[in-house]
């Protein structure tokens, strides 16, 4: 959900540079989306279908240039990988402070569970991309 809620967005926001992905440390190589993680983006106008999982490997945090994750243990496992300085919680990259605060994984929970992770990441997700336009504005890019 998060990829698809970042990529609408870059869309919207005409950052037609940056690159979306996004990887699991515990996710199924080529699994497709949950149904919940299905529904609940359709409802609000993404679609899923075509989405498979990827698992985070070295070369993915390598070629990052940013790393937004949702828990601590997602932090730990990008680090462990050679992400240190461009791995955050994406709460902590959005506020632009350290808040600790994870996102709830919906993953296996109710459906509303899922509308609620939908929503939280459609708030962080729109705070980062206010940061990333922010600070492409003070640097003159």
């Amino acid at each position: 959900m998060a990829e698809a809620i970042a990529r609408r967005l870059v869309a919207e926001r005409g950052l037609d540079d940056v690159t979306v992905a996004s990887a699991g440390t515990s996710a199924w190589e080529g699994a497709p989306a949950s149904d919940g993680a299905l529904l609940v983006s359709m409802e609000n106008g993404l679609d899923l279908n075509p989405h498979r999982a990827q698992v985070l490997t070295r070369d993915l945090v390598t070629g990052a240039e940013l790393i937004l994750v949702m828990s601590p243990h997602h932090r730990d496992r990008a680090v462990v990988l050679g992400g240190e300085s461009r791995t955050h919680l994406i709460t902590d990259f959005a506020a632009r402070t350290v808040t600790g605060r994870p996102v709830q994984d919906p993953f296996g929970g109710e459906l509303a569970t899922y509308r609620e992770t939908f929503g939280e990441l459609s708030r962080e997700i729109a705070q980062v991309m206010d940061r990333i336009v922010a600070e492409r504005g003070a640097n003159g890019k």
